[in-house]
């Protein structure tokens, strides 16, 4: 029998947590790098660009790779023949791996987890409880698969109950694109199929933790009905055009995972769960010879990318940026801009609009005329950094405030991730306002651009505060112009097009 410790079931998941914040897995490099090669789209590729110079400098850096270090996902194998010395029970020691991993002084990780979930939702400020699946094996091994979950690709989980003659491929085909790009893409899509409603979610989550492997499969050709849906999938959601970020371009995925199980004769449960271009997850086993021990990899395993603004790209102070100026400008520029912004996520929309509506005014620090705001919930600050990485939250969960922030503040600008939807366009259209994208996944970079910042409203809102921030040359690119026209729209469709595998109507 196997004496696995409390403390090197803690120190693991603690150790897994950190490694899998600053290093990506190498399969997901190589895939993303190869995609970057391939890529003939130059927003896209731009994108990519950012995404594998983030990854790099993350590694090097210890520090994370998306300001959303994730929900933990956890799932273990337990052998029957394994003991735990212990005064508590799995799930604690797994929760105090998780409270120790996103203290830890060196590399604090964001605390993104709130209880209450329908009520106060208050940050339980250490990231716990972890979301545990727990299973007993034969054996003498604990195997554990840690993932950290960020929450715009979550968000994007999807679940049906198709009737048994249904097609699974159309249902994906029509599914994904109503995911828009709030996943950052490109990632991958974990799909479950059979089992019960939450059976089907789970194979598709756990399918999220095998590496990526499509390109030998479509080499050595499929071998089951499994396969060859993975590659029919694989090859026509990439033929739809989203691309990175959804910006356009050849490659939305990297690789289509699928497990199934056995289910009952009258149903077709099939989940889809998509994992963002911050794919974080590792796997190790305990054997009762002390904690686990992880491989660091080699800098040489990233690629030497170098970014920088095109020739054309547009220099833009915030402090004196006018309506009239940014009328100029056109979908899909690049734009470098410095000064100062403000920044605010759903929480502090929600206090803005709970204040206008108990007809009060604003904390006189964030006066919103004319300026910009950054929908960002930072990283603590570590060592002598100005603020910790911090890129952009999805933009659509600002939607329903967009009109009235546009017109009760007399804000002139956004910056975001992904798309907006159509009620957000129509509002900045009428506002003659602008909408600018940041790359998701890539926070360690965008944070260099970051030369000073502040709280100045509702701290008690932890990193859903309002921040200053000042900023120098830091790129983004217009997603939606003053006019109203959104590149997320016209993108996808120019190279879905291009690439003319599908209808045009088909979905």
């Amino acid at each position: 029998m196997t004496t696995i410790t409390k403390n090197d079931l803690i120190q693991s998941i603690q150790d897994s947590l950190q490694y899998i914040s600053y290093y990506h897995p190498a399969d997901f490099i190589q895939g993303i790098n190869a995609a970057y090669e391939r890529e003939e789209s130059s927003a896209a590729k731009d994108a990519m660009a950012q995404i594998l110079i983030n990854s790099r400098m993350c590694a090097e850096g210890k520090r994370p790779i998306c300001q959303d270090t994730g929900i933990v996902n956890v799932f273990i194998a337990v052998g029957m023949d394994v003991r735990f010395e212990t005064d508590c029970s799995l799930e604690d020691m797994i929760n105090e791996g998780v409270r120790r991993a996103y203290q830890l002084p060196d590399n604090i990780l964001r605390a993104s987890v709130l209880s209450d979930p329908a009520g106060k939702r208050s940050n339980t400020k250490d990231n716990t409880p972890a979301v545990i699946h727990t299973e007993l094996v034969l054996g003498d091994k604990v195997e554990i698969h840690v993932a950290a979950k960020g929450g715009g690709s979550e968000a994007k989980s999807k679940l049906v109950m198709l009737n048994p003659a249904d097609s699974i491929v159309d249902w994906v085909l029509k599914t994904v694109p109503t995911m828009g790009a709030g996943w950052c893409p490109p990632g991958m899509l974990g799909i479950g199929i059979g089992g019960t409603a939450e059976k089907a979610m789970l194979l598709a989550k756990r399918s999220l933790m095998d590496s990526i492997d499509i390109d030998e499969l479509i080499q050595r050709g499929a071998k089951n009905r499994i396969e060859e849906l993975r590659l029919e999938i694989f090859d026509k959601v990439n033929s739809l055009g989203i691309g990175a970020q959804g910006l356009g371009g050849l490659t939305t995925v990297l690789d289509v995972k699928i497990m199934d199980y056995p289910t009952h004769a009258a149903n077709l449960p099939v989940a889809m769960i998509p994992n963002c271009a911050a794919t974080r997850h590792t796997h190790f086993i305990l054997d009762g010879s002390g904690p686990a021990e992880l491989a660091v990899p080699k800098i040489e395993d990233w690629p030497e990318i170098t970014w920088k603004a095109g020739p054309n790209s547009r220099r833009v102070n915030l402090d004196t940026v006018t309506k009239e100026e940014v009328a100029t400008w056109q979908p899909g520029e690049t734009v470098l801009i410095s000064g100062k912004m403000l920044t605010g996520r759903d929480a502090a929309h929600k206090k803005i609009r709970d204040l206008f509506a108990e007809g009060k005014s604003l904390p006189a620090d964030i006066d919103l005329k004319g300026r910009f705001i950054y929908y960002v919930g930072p990283v603590d600050a570590v060592g002598e950094e100005v603020v910790g990485p911090a890129g952009p939250t999805t933009a659509t969960r600002m939607d329903g405030f967009t009109d009235m922030m546009l017109e009760k503040t007399g804000l002139l600008g956004m910056i975001g991730k992904a798309e907006r939807g159509p009620v957000a366009i129509a509002s900045i259209k009428k506002h003659q306002a602008v909408y600018l994208m940041a790359v998701g996944g890539a926070a360690f970079l965008v944070s260099k651009a970051i030369r000073n910042s502040r709280v100045v409203a509702f701290p008690e809102l932890g990193m859903e505060a309002i921040h200053e921030f000042e900023v120098e040359d830091m790129p983004v690119t217009v997603a939606v112009d003053s006019r109203g026209e959104s590149v997320h729209i016209t993108g996808p469709e120019i190279w879905r097009s291009k690439i003319g595998k599908l209808p045009l109507t088909e979905v």
